[in-house]
Order: C-alpha cells, then sequence, then structure tokens
C-alpha cells in the first residue's frame, strides 16, 4: 500500500494529506441550513450538511493531493448519522482517486484490536460471506498498549494489502507528560520509533519504505530529526501544520534525502480556509475554492522548504 501512496505523491508533487475534520462550525451556513429544511435541525441534517460540505472539499482538491485523513471522531459525535457520513465520505474519495488514511487512533488488545482491525481494513465474516466495513487503506494505532494492540493491524496490513501510521510523538502540548519520559537514559517516544521500525521488517513492500509508518508531530522538529533517522523505512505522517504552527521550513527534516519519507498532514488550515483573513475574499460560496487555494499554498511553502534544503 505504501508504493501507492508514494506514487500519488510523485504524481501530484504534494506530499499533503487534507484531514477532513468537519465540524458544523466549518460548514456554511447556507449549506447547513438547506440539510435543515430539509432533515430538520437533527442527527440526520447534521450528516447531510458535513456530507454535501465534505463533497465540496474533496471535488475541489482531489487532483492535487495523494490522499485523505477523515478524523473518525468528528463523526461519531453525530452517533450512527455520523458514522454513515464516515463511510460515504470514505467511500466518495477512494471513487474520486484518493487514498484514505482512517484517523482512528485505535489502541486495545486480543479480539477486541483484530475486530478494529477488521472493520476498518480487512473483512468481517458473515455466514459465507465476507464484507468490508468502513475500508480505508491505512489506519492511525495507538501502541501504547503494546505489541497485543498492534499486531492484529499488522496481521491484516499483510492479508489485506494496507497500512499503519502508529502514534509516536504526537503534536499536542501535554504529550510530553507520557511520551518524554526517560526510559534507560532515552526518552520513550525514540523506544516507541525503534519498535516501529522493528514492526516494520515484517512488512516492507518492493520499495525502499514499509507499509507500518508512524505519527510524528510537525510541532516538534527537533525530535522528528532524531526519529527520522531512527526509522529510516518508515513514511512519516506529520500532523500540526498551519492551524497548530508548524511551517514548510520546520518539516524539512521529516524527509529522506531522497526527498520522500513524509507527509504532511493539514485539516482546519485547509477545509476552513475561507474563515481565515488570507482567503476571506472567497466568502462561504467560495469555501471550496479557499480549500484549493489554501492546498497550493501549503504545497509551494513546502516543495520551497525541500528545495532550499538542497
Amino acid at each position: 500500500m505504501i508504493e501507492k501512496l508514494i506514487s500519488g505523491i510523485e504524481k501530484t508533487g504534494a506530499p499533503i494529506v487534507v484531514g477532513l475534520d468537519p465540524m458544523l462550525s466549518y460548514v456554511p451556513e447556507y449549506i447547513r441550513q438547506k440539510a435543515y429544511a430539509q432533515f430538520g435541525e437533527t442527527l440526520q441534517g447534521a450528516g447531510e450538511a458535513i456530507w454535501q460540505y465534505n463533497k465540496g472539499i474533496v471535488d475541489a482538491v482531489c487532483d492535487l493531493v495523494p490522499a485523505v485523513k477523515p478524523q473518525i471522531a468528528m463523526y461519531e459525535q453525530f452517533g450512527i448519522e455520523g458514522l454513515t457520513v464516515f463511510h460515504r465520505t470514505v467511500q466518495y474519495c477512494k471513487e474520486k482517486g484518493l487514498l484514505v488514511i482512517g484517523d482512528i487512533k485505535r489502541g486495545d488488545i486480543g479480539s477486541t484490536s483484530a475486530a478494529y482491525a477488521a472493520g476498518h481494513l480487512g473483512r468481517v465474516q458473515v455466514g459465507a460471506k465476507q464484507y468490508r466495513g468502513f475500508d480505508e487503506d491505512f489506519a492511525t494505532v495507538n501502541p501504547y498498549l503494546g505489541s497485543d494492540g498492534v499486531n492484529p493491524f499488522i496481521q491484516v496490513c499483510k492479508e489485506e494489502d494496507r497500512g499503519l501510521f502508529i502514534l509516536v510523538k504526537t503534536s499536542n502540548p501535554s504529550s510530553g507528560e507520557f511520551q518524554d519520559r526517560v526510559t534507560d537514559g532515552r526518552p520513550l517516544y525514540e523506544l516507541v520509533g525503534e519498535q516501529v521500525a522493528k514492526w516494520g521488517e515484517s512488512c516492507m513492500g518492493t520499495g525502499a519504505y514499509s507499509d507500518i509508518g508512524a505519527v510524528v508531530g510537525a510541532t516538534y522538529p527537533e525530535m522528528g530529526r532524531t526519529l527520522r533517522r531512527i526509522m529510516p523505512r518508515a513514511y512519516i505522517l506529520v500532523p500540526g501544520y498551519g492551524a497548530q504552527g508548524g511551517k514548510g521550513a520546520d518539516l524539512v527534516h521529516f524527509f529522506n534525502e531522497d526527498g520522500l519519507g513524509a507527509i504532511i498532514n493539514s485539516s482546519r488550515g485547509i477545509i476552513a480556509a475561507y474563515q481565515q483573513e488570507k482567503y476571506a475574499s472567497y466568502g462561504e460560496t467560495g469555501y471550496a475554492d479557499a480549500a484549493r487555494a489554501a492546498v497550493l499554498d501549503m504545497k509551494e511553502d513546502i516543495a520551497s522548504a525541500l528545495s532550499a534544503r538542497k
């Protein structure tokens, strides 16, 4: 699966993933009112508004980026209606030729972890037939319960040609409360990074990179430099660009010398771009065009930073 992601990055020239993390406050008023007129101010109405909003974003950026990353919590908050929209969004993105990273951050053990893996990346048996549940291409996984929580996902990845991005050093301010704790003279996130590299050895494709990648926040560039050395064959998913303060110049250390090895995520900085002063001229009705402009600006920022490194 990682070869497909790399191919998409090379085709678009954009090591960028758009985070489809909708909040109702991001959805333009005219979309919300149309949905409420049809379904009322209900969970179904909210789901319809988010679905129409997502479609507009995807249509505007699908030729510019290789992948999207819907964050499942933003859909789960609306219950079954939200999960239906999550599934519809995944399928629509795949129809548009995009790879889908399911940002689910699952972290459990044994049969529970296996069920999560089957539901998001694999298949479930129903009588004599098998069905795919949410059918993402990659999923994010929390490894802090140990191998018992990760191995069921790895097994499904091998069977189904899917991939993982495992949390190593996250971008939130309090991540250091645990992830930076020193164990045997080294911070815990480095030990987790070493384990991710080991897990990845069992999921190597035909190229230089493994189907088992890592999540390392853009807000910690020096830690990213260290983890890049520890995990040379792991693709790094980098959240925290834009709205959380990360910039292209901060991100060069996440990439290998081949210009590959990292994909940068931006969520509200793209999908709610029209609410920023820089893109305000697009207005609510131009929210999708504003998202497209934000992707193009991000692409230029990253390309300039990588070029300056050479």
